[in-house]
């Protein structure tokens, strides 16, 4: 339905959207939902919940579209909107995630509800990932890989894994860092392709918030 329109900008669409020409939001849902819905997942844990604050954040995108200015890409815009939409979830506890402090330490934070750890698919793309890091891990070099597995695998504290290695805590947060950045690199290496389809949002389920935001505006108007 939406083909003829393909060729226009994101910003020419929105200019329309404004102008009167909703159906045409339906557009610019397609193009950026795997991104939205990608970001919104890596701070809300479960996806039936990432799922309603991508809605959220479209209607408040399409209700709020008088304040795109054009002075940064639609996409960065819609994307803020995302982030400010799930991290305004998280605080009313909906769902809490694993954060990080200024030492880089993972500070697991408690989550309520239930989880989608029993979910089959989740389970081998975990098992699959799990492998990939203990290879990852095994092909680090020694004087990182030991930080690594004290800090992350052991759990011991950075004051600790210094203490048994007769390093400084300093010493001991430089190589954590390098470690995870030599960590990441190797995994976006072996398993780029695979890691590119997680979390993907195309399909039917595209499609279900596609359909639901567009029944939500339907009686709303953008404004000028």
């Amino acid at each position: 339905m939406l083909e003829e329109w393909q060729s226009l900008s994101d910003e020419e669409v929105v200019a329309r959207v404004r102008a009167g020409e909703t159906m045409l939001f339906e557009l610019l849902m397609r193009r950026h939902n795997q991104r939205l819905f990608r970001a919104i997942r890596s701070v809300i844990v479960a996806d039936a919940d990432a799922e309603d604050v991508l809605q959220e954040a479209w209607v408040r995108a399409f209700e709020h579209l008088d304040q795109f200015a054009g002075k940064a890409a639609f996409s960065t815009w819609v994307t803020k909107i995302a982030l400010y939409e799930a991290l305004a979830r998280l605080r009313k506890g909906k769902r809490l995630m694993a954060l990080e402090n200024e030492d880089g330490e993972i500070m697991a934070e408690a989550q309520s509800g239930v989880t989608d750890l029993d979910d089959p698919e989740k389970q081998a793309i975990r098992g699959e990932l799990g492998r990939a890091l203990r290879l990852a891990v095994e092909r680090l070099p020694e004087a990182y890989r030991t930080v690594f597995v004290l800090r992350e695998v052991e759990r011991l504290s950075t004051m600790e894994t210094a203490e048994c290695l007769s390093l400084t805590e300093e010493a001991v947060k430089t190589r954590l860092h390098r470690s995870r950045a030599l960590l990441r690199r190797d995994l976006e290496g072996q398993m780029g392709p695979a890691l590119s389809e997680t979390y993907a949002f195309m399909g039917h389920r595209c499609d279900r918030v596609v359909r639901a935001v567009m029944q939500r505006i339907a009686t709303l108007t953008p404004r000028q």
